[in-house]
């Protein structure tokens, strides 16, 4: 299928104050590790946070602005928490980079090795977003 830009005067870039979705977050299955409050949380944290990812809310700030309820911003928080997304010490979250540690990085989530054709898919993936990119410099 051939992309092409639907609205091209407004295409994304990046802003100065820093705020982008990796695309690791679907890619690497990370989105899969949390519900949808948890990932509303995720992506008011994502948007509110500085280039370092640090932000600071309280949970009453959080809740008015995401329409939740306290019970409902501590149970988002923990699920962020467990699936690794961001790091919390009140007031203080950090969203975290979604490398994986170096020891971790050929082993799937569920701890087994990568298999040859989710690494044949990965190494497409690569190919296609290099080709791309030398495209866009042609």
């Amino acid at each position: 299928m051939q992309k092409r830009l639907l609205v091209p005067s407004r295409v994304r870039r990046i802003p100065c104050q820093f705020s982008w979705i990796d695309q690791r977050l679907v890619r690497d299955h990370y989105i899969e590790r949390a519900d949808c409050t948890a990932l509303a949380l995720y992506l008011f944290l994502l948007t509110v946070a500085d280039a370092q990812g640090l932000s600071y809310y309280a949970d009453e700030s959080v809740g008015r602005i995401l329409s939740l309820r306290p019970e409902q911003v501590a149970t988002a928080r923990a699920g962020l928490l467990r699936a690794g997304l961001i790091a919390y010490e009140a007031p203080l979250y950090q969203v975290l980079a979604l490398d994986a540690p170096p020891s971790a990085k050929r082993v799937a989530q569920n701890g087994a090795p990568r298999s040859r054709v989710q690494a044949s898919e990965a190494l497409r993936s690569l190919r296609e977003v290099l080709r791309q990119t030398l495209e866009e410099r042609s």
